[in-house]
């Protein structure tokens, strides 16, 4: 999941995004309401977590103009404004929930698994392919029954390939999903993700193949029956 973080606290923008991405987030991470404004401009989030006092604006703005313009994309707030008319004004203008400062980073994960398990969101449901079984609320991973140890950066590649199983999905989507638009990727970093991926499904006794469109991108498909011997 593809988190933008709009906040121009230093230390805890830096405590979020290390946190969240611990937490197997994507986490974009701007300090003012303009790069926010941007940010949301050239890529698709599932949820935007807003800080209100920015140093160009208060990000109730930014709520209201998202709202305006009929963007539905989830907004947690994040603030030391904590009286109850404050977070009213939140909620009313189009927030979705109301965090107060200082917070914990497990609570602040919690809530974003809370926001995005709502209808409609990215959250809440097993996906299922074969004997493969990914639960996008606990984030685990089950291969045949049996629960298998997977790696964050893995745990999305895989999140993304199940909701489009039997379909290849393009590189720079992948891409898109797994890193965020400041991280340093190497040119082959989507490449190793996919291989460790597709050994680890191998190990585990997966019935899927993930296969490799070259120069396209990469399939989660169904292993091909075997026959049954004769005589």
């Amino acid at each position: 999941m593809r988190l933008l973080l709009i906040e121009d606290n230093a230390r805890l923008g830096g405590l979020v995004v290390e946190g969240l991405t611990q937490d197997g987030f994507v986490v974009d991470w701007r300090e003012t309401l303009e790069g926010g404004i941007e940010a949301r401009s050239l890529a698709a989030y599932d949820l935007v977590l807003l800080d209100l006092g920015l140093p160009d604006g208060d990000g109730l703005d930014l709520v209201k103009r998202l709202r305006r313009n009929h963007d539905a994309v989830p907004i947690l707030i994040l603030t030391a404004r904590g009286g109850l008319g404050d977070r009213i004004a939140g909620l009313d203008v189009g927030a979705d929930d109301y965090l107060v400062k200082p917070f914990d980073i497990a609570e602040l994960a919690a809530r974003c698994r809370a926001l995005l398990r709502r209808p409609g969101a990215c959250l809440g449901v097993v996906l299922r392919a074969g004997n493969v079984a990914l639960d996008t609320a606990s984030r685990s991973l089950e291969i045949g029954g049996v629960p298998v140890g997977i790696t964050p950066r893995e745990l999305a590649l895989l999140e993304h390939l199940l909701r489009r199983a039997g379909q290849v999905v393009p590189k720079p989507l992948l891409e898109d999903q797994l890193y965020a638009m400041d991280a340093e990727v190497t040119p082959n970093a989507l490449e190793v993700a996919v291989s460790r991926l597709r050994k680890r499904l191998s190990a585990a006794g997966a019935d899927l193949m993930l296969r490799t469109a070259h120069g396209v991108g990469y399939a989660l498909i169904a292993e091909p029956a075997r026959a049954a011997p004769h005589g």
